[in-house]
């Protein structure tokens, strides 16, 4: 295995998932290919008074079962999810097959937007209402965001790098990217990454619509989320988490793993221009989007399929249409665009892995799952967004943004890796 990053390539060979259309990568995808839509009335607590009164929640986890009584009461819900997809994606790269000393080096970089903020608020309202002497004991490692990674690190004793990447809504894709650095030029053989968010508290939801960010169609909570529409309203809060096995190509085939698509560009940049709107040309979208492909040593025709941040918010859908015409030219007009959080609704830092994983996975069937919900198209925004029905396509690169305030950018390129 060759320690020259100009030859060390990072492919993905483990997916893990727990997210509002199902808690496995196959029956997550299954529901996307059938336009399954993961959003409905909040059941997690009473949204009386709340403008907002529906979500993309994940449905039946049942943390106990999982974890057992103990740690599930010691681990916040986020730590749950990203744990539970890390099972899975364990699993299925079969890592405990593979060289203690390896897995030993290996590492974690998980995203996370909010971290335990559901702890966190559990135990203000404990503090105020019951006094000092009431809140946990394990509240702190409870909501603070780098326990995430730290319990993957834990359960698979990885003792490589170990961190928490908060950029918003990119923070999912950026932790990929991070990583798949790592592995390029760190000299890693193997990094678990991904993101994981669990932020459906009513603060949280009072917080965004209050800033006028969140969808208010509670008459019609599964067509709420309607990306690139003249009616888009704002975005619908979803949770979960998406988690990667990244592996260095030649390491992966000698010990024949599965192999889902190479990490083939990446890109990461900063708008420098408002905390939470986007810059209106798409500037930061534009050079994210640029700096990944140069990475890859791709032009925008080479793009087959781009799984766009697609909000469904006004800002937010106009910018990145404009800055994938801006990029592509003509070319912006042939590929095959669309947003699945029409499904899933937004899951913050989680966002950018769940993307990029339906991504991998539609490269690997040959598959672009619709827009749901693209009943009214925005005169304004006249890309193929995939709306009418899904497409089969043959995919070989796909891309795939993440925006998130702060003016956080983020866009990572995968490509089929032939086996």
């Amino acid at each position: 295995m060759s320690n020259d990053p100009r030859s060390r390539r990072v492919v993905v060979t483990g997916i893990g998932t727990i997210n509002p259309l199902g808690q496995t990568k196959e029956e997550t995808w299954e529901n996307v290919k059938t336009g399954v839509s993961g959003i409905a009335p909040i059941t997690r607590f009473d949204t009386a008074g709340h403008k907002t009164t529906f979500a993309a929640e994940v449905k039946e986890f049942d943390a106990a079962g999982r974890f057992g009584r103990k740690d599930a009461r010691r681990t916040d819900v986020v730590i749950q999810y990203a744990w539970a997809a890390a099972q899975e994606a364990m699993e299925d790269c079969d890592f405990e097959s593979i060289d203690p000393e390896i897995r030993r080096r290996c590492g974690v970089i998980m995203g996370t937007g909010m971290g335990g903020v559901t702890t966190t608020e559990q135990n203000v309202s404990v503090h105020n209402e019951r006094g000092p002497g009431k809140v946990s004991p394990h509240f702190v490692p409870m909501m603070l965001l780098d326990s995430v990674p730290a319990r993957i690190s834990l359960q698979y004793g990885l003792c490589g790098p170990n961190m928490s990447i908060a950029t918003a809504c990119a923070s999912g894709t950026n932790a990929i990217g991070e990583a798949a650095q790592m592995v390029k030029y760190g000299g890693y053989e193997m990094m678990v990454a991904g993101g994981a968010d669990a932020a459906l508290t009513p603060t949280v939801v009072a917080g965004f619509n209050n800033m006028g960010a969140l969808s208010t169609w509670n008459h019609d909570p599964t067509g709420a989320c309607r990306p690139f529409t003249a009616s888009r309203n704002g975005f619908v809060m979803g949770e979960g988490a998406a988690i990667f096995v990244l592996e260095e190509l030649e390491h992966a085939k000698k010990r024949g793993a599965k192999i889902y698509g190479e990490v083939l560009g990446y890109g990461t940049t900063a708008d420098a221009f408002h905390i939470t709107a986007p810059h209106a040309d798409g500037d930061g979208a534009f050079h994210s989007m640029k700096l990944a492909l140069d990475r890859a040593g791709l032009t925008p025709a080479d793009i087959d399929y781009i799984n766009a941040h697609g909000t469904s918010t006004q800002l937010n859908d106009a910018m990145e249409t404009k800055a994938i015409k801006n990029l592509f030219g003509e070319s912006a007009y042939e590929v095959a665009i669309n947003s699945t959080k029409s499904m899933h609704g937004h899951l913050l830092g989680a966002a950018g892995a769940m993307e990029f994983m339906v991504s991998l996975l539609a490269m690997r069937d040959g598959f672009v799952p619709q827009t749901l919900n693209y009943e009214d198209p925005d005169p304004e925004l006249d890309l193929d967004y995939t709306g009418e029905a899904p497409k089969h396509i043959e995919i070989n690169t796909v891309m795939s943004n993440s925006f998130g305030f702060g003016g956080h950018n983020a866009t990572l390129i995968g490509r089929k890796v032939e086996q």
